[in-house]
């Protein structure tokens, strides 16, 4: 058909007097202006017409998806493809087959096109990328790194058939040599390598993803993910500096996901308050009465002292204030609304020490967001502190200068 074109084209010249041998300059600069033209109407039909067209479509609809795409410029950049595949089938017309200018021209032009194609696949794959970032469910997948790994194949891919038109070799040919390079690749690539198996290690077990909270000490990174790539993690610390860590690292050292927390919806509160030792007694009959008041206490110390009877001595059972301080810590816990009642719930007396004996609260908060969890556990702990009192209990605390101040000013 390109003959057929080009000889129609030619014989067109010849009536206007212009010579039909292709080798002739005027009719060889008409051909080129002609396709040149012919090229360029081609682009502006589609790119002011095709693409502006489909762009006020994708501008009126209600979907997010096509709106990314039209971002990333990706009608646009295809549309370039246009005017260099028409001028590629109009070279035939103004170059005499087999000539060293036609097979260069056609070699340049198909390098262009390979280029552009890769191009228009690049930036769909960042419209894909940043579709994923938009979605909740698509933060969690690896996606970032199977695009930067299908990236790579498409480089891998643009590079040898470059080769191949260049040389008018087979694509097989080249890599059909790779194996004997091997080696050399390994050994100068050797880091790149390790990163690049650990990025698809990664990605195909879902071990980190953007947006998770991760803690690696060795790498200083104690922060929320924001780009996993094949070869290099990004980690924003909460100081707001940013740690780059190797992926192979990830994989060949331990580090601490924070994102089992984030889903299960609770986070835990593990903390004691440490009480002094010469504050712990029996309660006596004012002290029940005394605590009866509160409203958490009041059935517990009524089926205590049914269980108890009327035992009294120093051997026979009696209610105590820390037991009943832990009682009563129990169920505020359970009343206290920002406290997940479908996980672990323990407050335990833990083994005393020289600093006392520990009452541990081990419970999880319902909401996870930091912020809201350090005031969960805060409000706990500052009513634990301010109703110590009304049990008798007193907070453990080292002696400081000012009561070493107060315990001299006693004496003088």
């Amino acid at each position: 058909m390109d003959e057929q074109l080009r000889d129609l084209v030619l014989a067109s010249l010849t009536q206007l007097g212009i010579s039909e041998q292709p080798q002739d300059s005027v009719g060889i600069l008409v051909m080129v202006t002609l396709s040149l033209l012919i090229s360029l109407v081609a682009y502006w039909f589609v790119r002011r017409g095709v693409v502006q067209g489909l762009n006020r479509i994708i501008e009126r609809s209600k979907v997010t998806w096509d709106d990314i795409v039209m971002q990333h410029r990706v009608l646009e950049k295809l549309s370039v493809v246009v005017p260099l595949l028409v001028f590629d089938l109009m070279v035939p017309l103004f170059m005499a087959s087999e000539s060293f200018i036609e097979s260069l021209l056609q070699k340049a032009l198909g390098l262009m096109i390979m280029l552009q194609i890769t191009r228009v696949l690049f930036a769909l794959l960042n419209a894909i990328n940043d579709m994923a970032d938009a979605n909740e469910v698509g933060r969690r997948l690896p996606v970032n790194s199977v695009v930067q790994l299908v990236k790579l194949f498409l480089s891998f891919v643009l590079v040898i058939l470059a080769v191949s038109l260049i040389t008018d070799h087979s694509p097989v040919y080249f890599l059909s040599g790779l194996g004997v390079a091997t080696g050399l690749v390994m050994l100068v690539f050797r880091d790149t390598i390790l990163g690049f198996v650990a990025g698809i290690q990664l990605a195909a077990n879902n071990m980190v993803s953007k947006g998770d909270w991760i803690e690696m000490p060795k790498y200083g990174a104690d922060g929320e993910v924001e780009q996993v790539s094949l070869t290099t993690v990004k980690v924003r610390n909460w100081d707001k500096t940013i740690t780059m860590i190797p992926a192979y690292a990830l994989v060949s050292d331990a580090f601490k996901n924070w994102r089992g927390m984030s889903e299960s919806g609770g986070r835990r509160i593990k903390r004691s308050v440490l009480l002094d030792i010469n504050s712990v007694s029996f309660l006596s009959d004012e002290q029940l009465e005394g605590l009866k008041r509160f409203r958490l206490l009041s059935d517990y110390l009524t089926r205590k002292q049914g269980e108890i009877g009327t035992a009294k001595g120093i051997n026979g059972r009696q209610l105590t204030n820390i037991g009943t301080f832990r009682a009563y810590l129990e169920a505020y816990l359970k009343a206290n609304q920002n406290i997940h009642g479908d996980m672990t719930f323990l407050v335990r007396q833990l083994a005393s020490t020289d600093s006392g004996v520990p009452i541990e609260v081990y419970v999880f908060a319902n909401d996870t967001r930091w912020a809201h969890y350090e005031a969960i556990q805060a409000d706990i702990f500052d009513h634990i502190f301010a109703i110590l009192p009304e049990f008798g209990l007193r907070a453990f605390q080292r002696p400081a200068g000012v009561d070493f101040s107060e315990l001299a000013a006693n004496r003088g």
